[in-house]
């Protein structure tokens, strides 16, 4: 079950985004909570940051948005991630289906994402759902503990 995230989701949001097998392809480095509580906050007051429950427990979310002005046609979907204990059941393609599908119906004529390059399983998740690569940003995406530098891909799905 979708629904927008709230300021009472903190710890279970905390704890599925720095997980070590999720963390590496979100956009901050691992951080104690106090230092991830603005964070998660202005995620929360964008009123654009959703989480996914399954049988009553929190196992992933998302962010998705609307461009502004002439771009309002085009939405942007990041932030996911699904609790390890999740991964391999479907929830995140349960997720990105329903937030397509939302988009979809509320105008949305393209959906964008970013994916690190080095995402190779979230790559071929995308590419599964009907995304393409459209463009590479050089040395995009640096984690702290890592001495090169990442691309990311751009990747969207257009409906016609």
């Amino acid at each position: 079950m979708r629904r927008l995230a709230e300021l009472s989701d903190l710890e279970p949001i905390f704890a599925i985004y720095m997980d070590a097998a999720v963390i590496p392809f979100l956009g901050f480095d691992p951080m104690p909570i106090e230092a991830f509580h603005p964070v998660f906050r202005e995620l929360v007051e964008s009123r654009c940051f959703y989480a996914y429950e399954v049988s009553g427990e929190l196992a992933g979310f998302y962010k998705a948005s609307r461009h502004p002005g002439r771009a309002s046609h085009v939405a942007y979907l990041g932030s996911l991630a699904v609790a390890p204990k999740f991964q391999g059941l479907g929830v995140a393609r349960t997720m990105v289906t329903e937030a397509i599908e939302e988009l979809r119906s509320a105008g949305a004529k393209r959906v964008e994402l970013i994916v690190e390059s080095d995402n190779t399983r979230g790559l071929a998740f995308y590419a599964r759902l009907g995304f393409e690569i459209e463009g590479r940003l050089r040395k995009f995406y640096k984690r702290s503990h890592e001495s090169e530098y990442v691309d990311d891909y751009i990747m969207s799905k257009i409906f016609d």
